[in-house]
């Protein structure tokens, strides 16, 4: 009895001792297993490069797009050609006086509100004028060339003196006398205004040089005044 339980004891142990080595070498197994799978080194797939272009040839262009054909013009459709001009349509000569007369400014001296004209040939004239005003309204003067008089100023009137080539001096004398120098030229009008400023008792008259334009903007009537001479003085 003792020796089959003993037996049976021995035969316990072996099977313990088998499945023990059994588990084991199972562990065994597969520790190893996983260190060959952890060592192993991925392997990564090879790019996949596209095949090289074998044909020389390169690809042919497109072929350019095609203009629209012209439509050819007709012999018919032509420009006219131009008409002749007639010699007797030639376009009539200008109006070259018109245009002269419109053009040349007129002459204050010939024109304007005081009738005038030239002096005679190889002579010179002066045309004395005095404007009207209301200073010295009533008085009239007389204009001299040294002691002889050769014309009278009334208000608002004019006399023309003809003169000879030469320097000439006229004079005009009430309180006080004034004189005016000129130098006359053949074929020319000279201009002379008489105008008034106060005096202690009467007025005291001015000749002083103008022009044709200050003459003929005043309306003047001629003078019919009779000049008188300077008397000598005792």
């Amino acid at each position: 009895m003792k020796t089959a339980s003993m037996m049976n004891y021995m035969m316990d142990i072996r099977r313990f001792l088998m499945a023990a080595s059994a588990i084991f070498v199972s562990m065994t197994s597969s520790g190893a297993f996983a260190q060959t799978t952890s060592t192993e080194p991925t392997i990564q797939p090879a790019p996949v490069v596209a095949p090289p272009n074998t044909d020389p040839s390169p690809l042919p262009a497109p072929p350019p797009e095609k203009a629209p054909p012209t439509e050819p013009v007709s012999p018919t459709q032509s420009a006219p050609p131009a008409e002749p001009v007639s010699p007797t349509q030639s376009a009539p000569p200008a109006e070259t006086s018109s245009v002269a007369e419109s053009t040349t400014p007129p002459d204050p001296q010939l024109s304007g509100q005081n009738p005038l004209s030239p002096p005679p040939e190889n002579k010179g004239q002066i045309v004395f004028f005095r404007p009207s005003n209301f200073l010295g309204y009533a008085l009239s003067f007389s204009v001299r060339e040294g002691d002889k008089g050769i014309g009278k100023l009334e208000n608002g009137s004019y006399f023309i003196h003809i003169a000879e080539p030469g320097t000439h001096e006229y004079n005009i004398e009430s309180e006080v006398k004034d004189t005016l120098r000129l130098e006359i030229e053949p074929g020319e009008t000279y201009y002379v205004s008489q105008t008034i400023s106060m005096g202690l008792m009467v007025g005291r008259p001015n000749l002083i040089p103008s022009d044709a334009i200050v003459f003929q903007s005043k309306k003047l009537k001629v003078s019919k005044a009779k000049a008188t001479d300077r008397k000598p003085k005792n």
